[in-house]
């Protein structure tokens, strides 16, 4: 089995939405975490990690969310996670395992992209 992640990127509403699928693990959060760089690196400050279609993710994807939360605040920008859009955020199994961690805390969390780049919206509950 071969283990695989894509990352797509684009800009909505003046803010830069990386939509992840695949599993997000020790192979593959490498990808993620250049990306983010990368990102940041091109002056954007305000993204959006659209991870609805992520049906995976151990600790190491979990370290790069943590990072790249660091990582925003470092530059005062603002990161807004995506978890997921097909269902109850309850049935994201990102959502779990950030829950199981207790990190969840530390995101703010929308329903949807439309959601996630409106200015003054408020993140779902933890």
């Amino acid at each position: 089995m071969v283990v695989t992640i894509k990352v797509t990127g684009g800009e909505r509403g003046g803010w830069a939405v990386l939509r992840v699928s695949g599993e997000l693990d020790l192979v593959t959060s490498p990808v993620l975490r250049q990306r983010v760089h990368d990102e940041v690196a091109e002056g954007r400050h305000s993204l959006v990690l659209d991870l609805s279609e992520v049906h995976f993710c151990d600790s190491s994807g979990v370290g790069v969310l943590i990072a790249s939360r660091r990582l925003i605040r470092s530059c005062q920008g603002r990161l807004r996670l995506i978890l997921p859009a097909r269902g109850a955020v309850d049935d994201s199994h990102v959502n779990r395992v950030l829950g199981a961690l207790g990190v969840r805390r530390l995101f703010d969390v929308y329903g949807d992209v439309a959601e996630a780049v409106v200015e003054g919206a408020e993140p779902l509950s933890a």
